[in-house]
């Protein structure tokens, strides 16, 4: 009889190796390694192992396991250092008043968001995401070029809105 720790293990390391974009094709992948469970159960060990779809590099939605030891390495690393590992959905930026907004590729709004609320807490006093926009609210007496240049440091290719 196979253990549920086996078969959750079997299932990162699926994710990891495949990329699945659906949970119909990580199924397959398991009964293919001798794995006869059900969606159900599939279902419940993704929840559990906190596996969610996240957009790849081309924009398309496949399975990812959360890596927990990079995102504790990047918080150390980002104390005095900003780095930008997967804002590659960038579209545009462009103030109204005070307020920034972001365009992204659609998915893509979250991550860059979170990245903003982490590295730029001093800033802003959030970045607030829905799927591909960003409202981002800067803190009293901020002005437009510290948002940015903070903004630069963050998102790569990032570029203010050209004015006409």
């Amino acid at each position: 009889m196979i253990t549920k720790k086996r078969r959750l293990a079997i299932i990162q390391e699926l994710v990891k190796n495949h990329a699945p974009s659906s949970q119909g094709k990580l199924l397959k992948l398991l009964h293919d390694k001798g794995f006869p469970i059900t969606q159900t159960t599939l279902s419940r060990d993704i929840k559990e192992l906190k596996i969610s779809k996240m957009p790849d590099e081309k924009g398309n939605y496949i399975y990812m396991t959360p890596n927990l030891d990079t995102i504790y390495a990047d918080r150390l690393l980002f104390k005095n250092k900003v780095v930008h590992p997967l804002n590659r959905g960038f579209i545009s930026f462009d103030f109204s008043y005070q307020l920034g907004v972001i365009k992204t590729r659609p998915g893509f709004a979250n991550e860059i968001a979170m990245d903003i609320n982490y590295h730029a807490y001093s800033i802003f006093l959030g970045a607030v995401a829905i799927n591909d926009t960003i409202l981002l609210i800067p803190r009293e007496g901020v002005t437009r070029q510290e948002v940015v240049e903070i903004l630069t440091k963050i998102i790569p290719g990032f570029k203010e809105k050209e004015k006409v």
